[in-house]
């Protein structure tokens, strides 16, 4: 059929127009090497326009209608995959291999000792010595678990301080503080993931003395011996009463709340004998608890907040210390057929006329008397009965009245033998060898290890507590001695055994749990001054009870959150039960 040639031309025209238009609408053809892009979707009409929820889930990188590459998609799926699989191994790690507290890796105890070392280039105030390390993580007379140290640093002042708790801010790492190496329950033991152990050695300065304000300022690694001994040499009729074991410096004395012979007298480090402390607290800050005045009505009081709490909410730094005037003194000693019959003396002398001339009264039962002739640390030997020590103060005529007034009630007590020192030199011995009663006991039996514990109960209960305390060291098979401040119901049991005997040392570790459960019972303590540490502290639910407990818990996490100053001591473990044993 023949067609016009316009109408072919008219049909060529339009075909031409429609290739034309495919061109320009056709994606680029990928060259080689290369992939082609996923075309986008077209828009839903606006008929169907998705909800909220619909139009944000069509981008996740799973949805059909996903508007990028599929190389977007693969990118973001592999994120989502990562990001899971982290979370879930770190969880995996925290129920399974759970770390203590968070505390630094084995890296960051290194890098955290390299900047310790950095911020004290002087030689020997950053020591990784492993004999120092093992010694100043533990103690020959604690029998509780213990570590050794990472690092030993030794500060100067309390700049340096803060500098150390800084550093273990930033690295994770648990502080300990090491002054006076007194302690007996494991207050300055090392922790096992790594420890900063601050020798308070080098900060031992008496920073001033106010004379006539009966006070003084020291730094917190000053012995009270020395004070006493530097109050003597100027000249100056004062002292400092608190007088726990030799050796003891400020900052332990506030942190186990210390108290000593002079106690029945002065009382304990929680009377007004610290007038305010300076600490580091454990995010760096420095405060000072209160001024110098001798009472403030302002706020509560925060110094007594840190004295007990075993270095456990801060770093103490400096003290200021109240003074007392300096008096003179006798000592006399009494001898009895029983506790029973001493302890009932010491009451009817401390509730007589003259009980506010009595400085110490000391008991050593008739095992201690003959440790002490046996150890040969005394001149001549002294007869074996339970004894009281009695440090009379005041002037002449005073002592004079007070020793008729005690020679009549102890003889009234059935008191055997009531005598003075006859020289200063014999009252110096007889009181030196009841402050060292633990080497007066350890010397009566070389080669044998000793347990000292303590424990305070209301003075009437004391005798029945003595009594039965000693029968059941007795059937237990133990050589042991007792000395105590009888004047205040607290008493110390030195509990000795075979060196290197394990079986043995369980013993004694089920002794002391009983005794520390007869004071219990007792309405008592289960330490009138060694402090917590780790040897008490699964008994604090059953003394003080829980809601005291968690409040002090409380305070720990709001002063401590990361929990680095001296963990593990002082507070119940939380996954144990308190007191079982």
């Amino acid at each position: 059929m023949f067609t016009a040639p316009s109408r072919v031309f008219s049909q060529l025209a339009r075909s031409f127009r429609t290739d034309v238009r495919g061109l320009a609408t056709r994606p680029p053809q990928p060259g080689p090497g290369q992939f082609a892009k996923r075309p986008l979707p077209p828009p839903p009409p606006p008929s169907s326009s998705p909800s909220g929820i619909r139009a944000f889930l069509r981008y996740s990188p799973w949805s059909r209608e996903f508007p990028g590459s599929w190389r977007t998609r693969a990118l973001l799926q592999s994120t989502v995959y990562a990001v899971g699989i982290v979370l879930a191994t770190n969880y995996v790690d925290e129920v399974w291999f759970p770390k203590e507290q968070g505390y630094a890796s084995p890296r960051e105890v290194r890098v955290a000792i390299e900047k310790l070392r950095a911020a004290f280039p002087e030689e020997n105030q950053v020591s990784t010595n492993s004999d120092e390390l093992e010694l100043y993580g533990s103690s020959d007379n604690s029998y509780h678990p213990a570590s050794p140290h990472s690092v030993i640093v030794r500060p100067q002042s309390t700049e340096d301080v803060v500098k150390i708790v800084k550093i273990a801010i930033e690295c994770r790492m648990p502080m300990v503080v090491y002054s006076g190496a007194t302690s007996l329950e494991g207050h300055f033991s090392g922790i096992s993931t790594g420890s900063i152990c601050i020798d308070m050695a080098g900060m031992d300065k008496i920073l001033e003395i106010n004379e006539t304000d009966s006070d003084l300022v020291c730094q917190s690694g000053a012995k009270w011996e020395d004070i006493n001994q530097t109050l003597k040499e100027k000249g100056i009729p004062l002292f400092f009463p608190l007088d726990p074991g030799p050796g003891a410096t400020i900052g332990g004395m506030v942190g186990t709340g210390c108290s000593g012979t002079n106690a029945v007298r002065y009382g304990t480090a929680k009377a007004e004998w610290f007038l305010n402390l300076t600490v580091v607290l454990p995010n760096g800050e420095v405060i000072k608890t209160r001024r110098r005045a001798r009472k403030s009505a302002a706020g509560f009081d925060t110094t007594k907040l840190f004295i007990g709490a075993e270095g456990t909410l801060g770093i103490v730094t400096e003290a200021t210390l109240r003074l007392a005037p300096l008096l003179p003194t006798k000592v006399a000693m009494a001898q009895f057929p029983n506790i029973e019959k001493a302890v009932d003396a010491v009451q009817d002398v401390l509730n007589s006329a003259y009980g506010n001339h009595i400085q110490c009264v000391e008991l050593l039962d008739d095992k201690m008397m003959s440790a002490i002739n046996q150890a040969g640390l005394v001149s001549r030997p002294y007869p074996v009965s339970d004894t009281l020590f009695f440090k009379i103060q005041g002037d002449d005529p005073a002592i004079k009245l007070a020793s008729k007034t005690i020679s009549s009630i102890v003889k009234k007590h059935g008191s055997s033998k009531f005598e003075f020192a006859s020289t200063d030199k014999e009252a110096d011995e007889l009181w030196m060898n009841r402050k060292y009663a633990l080497m007066s006991t350890m010397g009566a039996f070389p080669g044998m290890r000793c347990w000292t514990t303590d424990v305070c109960v209301p003075v009437s209960r004391l005798p029945q507590l003595v009594y039965e305390t000693k029968q059941d060291l007795e059937e237990a098979g133990f050589i042991s001695t007792i000395v105590g401040h009888v004047g205040d119901g607290n008493f110390h049991a030195l509990i000795l055994f075979k060196d290197n005997d394990d079986r043995e040392l369980a013993k004694v570790d089920d002794a002391v749990h009983r005794l520390v459960r007869r004071a219990l019972a007792l309405d008592g303590t289960c330490t009138g001054e060694h402090g917590v540490g780790i040897g008490k502290k699964e008994f604090l639910v059953e003394e003080l009870g829980e809601g005291t407990v968690e409040l002090m818990k409380s305070i720990k996490k709001a002063v401590d959150p990361l929990n680095l100053c001296n963990p593990g001591k002082l507070y119940p473990d939380n996954d144990k039960k308190s007191g079982s044993h």
